[in-house]
């Protein structure tokens, strides 16, 4: 058989994986997607309780609709919202059953290589096609052969840790029981009771740590969850773009979630702790968590601590591919300066595709949230042009592959200009950014938080980083 006739395999069958096995059918090459959850979309479901900011127009794949309009599928109104777990079970596992025994689940990949060839030798490599080890969920294993690899598979598996230097913090581990790293689902009752009438701290300042700050506060008004409280632990200070783009995100639930978590804030449902990098999770006598910062503040004990510090992408089984990463995001080092946090201020993500995503070694492909590696702001409209474009490729129809088109919404705010806050900073060069606006400090008060100075950081108010 020449590796041509060999099938693309696909490394998880999220929104961006199921969407790549349908432009591959769709050109008739043949997919086969490996999951290592029970079921399609497995790592969407464990956040099901949480809703999109986008709406079901923005997170149905056009090839995907296509294949699904035969099976009799309805698509849902394209102006409303689903949560995870309606576009898992309304649109994935729909997708997933189309495309049949092309989607095997249970399917854990343990390695990618070359047949025959580590990462060292040169000789005849591109010749030789792909081998993807396999371990099933009955401890089977399985070594497949693929003309390429399209790895989709996330990084919901590998969460930050708390600490502020990107390691764990001291104490981290050890605490476990009282940590965790996910929205915690508040309709759950045994999730509830965990949090009501608790304090806890919510450490990380992106869409999931507003998410969980919604979330308690709309618990502390409720009956059973009288005192219940926030401490938001910030690495940064407070100015006008903490609280996102608001009305002027061409995301109207986006910018409405950050108008909440500000609410939250100014009605006294969470404090807000600036400039503090986690490096210690300590007890106290009740064995409550006392959170310490680099600069050795202590912060007042809080019972749960819920660490929403973004993900990185799980590059382990990878480690005999010649990946070609940026030494910051650890996204291809085509596409990092597109999206790094420490670059951008104003403007959209330019139009990227398989170019942008190309490594050394030709024929693979890292996509959807994983091709992001650690920076924060992909959509899923981004991850169905990525593929579009890496499939027209592997195809060989170039003229399709590198006719990218897509425009993503703007955020209503300029974010980045580096991850630390530098005050006298402003974009002021055009750029493509309309002007910046003077600095506008949100002043909170919280009386019961250490250390809430708010630092003074580039304001919001053009275009989305």
């Amino acid at each position: 058989m020449s590796t041509q006739q060999l099938p693309v395999v696909v490394i998880g069958a999220g929104p961006a994986g199921l969407a790549a096995a349908t432009h591959l059918v769709e050109r008739g090459i043949e997919p086969l997607v490996l999951e290592a959850g029970s079921r399609a979309g497995a790592a969407v479901r464990e956040w099901s309780h949480v809703r999109l900011f986008s709406t079901w127009g923005e997170v149905v794949d056009p090839a995907a609709e296509k294949l699904l309009a035969p099976t009799g599928w309805t698509r849902p109104d394209p102006a409303t919202y689903p949560s995870g777990g309606d576009w898992a079970e309304q649109y994935l596992q729909p997708l997933a059953d189309a495309l049949g025994d092309r989607v095997r689940t249970g399917a854990t990949v343990t390695g990618v290589s070359r047949a025959g060839r580590d990462r060292i030798v040169d000789a005849d490599r591109e010749q030789q096609p792909f081998v993807v080890h396999v371990e099933y969920a009955d401890g089977r294993e399985e070594r497949v052969l693929a003309r390429a690899v399209i790895d989709a598979s996330g990084t919901w598996t590998t969460p930050s840790p708390a600490g502020g230097s990107g390691l764990p913090a001291l104490g981290e581990k050890a605490a476990a029981d009282r940590i965790t790293y996910r929205v915690p689902d508040l309709k759950d009752p045994a999730v509830r009771a965990r949090y009501a009438g608790k304090r806890t701290a919510v450490i990380g300042s992106g869409a999931s740590g507003f998410t969980a700050l919604a979330y308690l506060a709309e618990l502390a008004k409720s009956e059973d969850g009288k005192g219940t409280h926030a401490v938001w632990v910030l690495r940064r200070g407070i100015s006008g773009s903490t609280f996102g783009g608001g009305e002027a995100d061409q995301l109207p639930a986006r910018g409405a979630l950050g108008l909440a978590v500000k609410a939250a804030v100014d009605d006294g449902y969470a404090d807000a702790v600036t400039g503090f990098r986690t490096e210690a999770f300590e007890r106290d006598g009740d064995g409550r968590l006392v959170l310490v910062g680099e600069d050795g503040r202590r912060l007042e004990p809080v019972d749960e601590a819920i660490v929403l510090t973004g993900f990185r992408p799980d590059l382990s089984f990878l480690s005999e591919i010649r990946l070609g990463l940026d030494e910051r995001l650890q996204a291809p080092v085509e596409l990092a300066p597109l999206i790094d946090p420490n670059q951008h201020s104003c403007g959209t993500v330019y139009p990227h595709g398989h170019r942008e995503l190309s490594h050394p070694e030709q024929g693979i492909y890292l996509v959807g949230m994983k091709s992001y590696g650690r920076a924060p702001t992909f959509l899923a409209m981004t991850g169905y042009e990525q593929v579009r474009s890496v499939v027209a490729a592997i195809a060989g129809d170039l003229d399709s592959a590198d006719r990218v088109e897509l425009t993503l919404p703007e955020t209503g705010v300029c974010g980045g200009a580096g991850l630390f806050d530098t005050p006298d900073t402003q974009q002021t060069d055009g750029g493509g950014c309309c002007a910046a606006p003077e600095p506008q400090l949100v002043e909170l008060v919280a009386p019961t938080a250490v250390g809430t100075a708010a630092e003074e950081a580039p304001a919001g108010g053009c275009c989305g980083s």
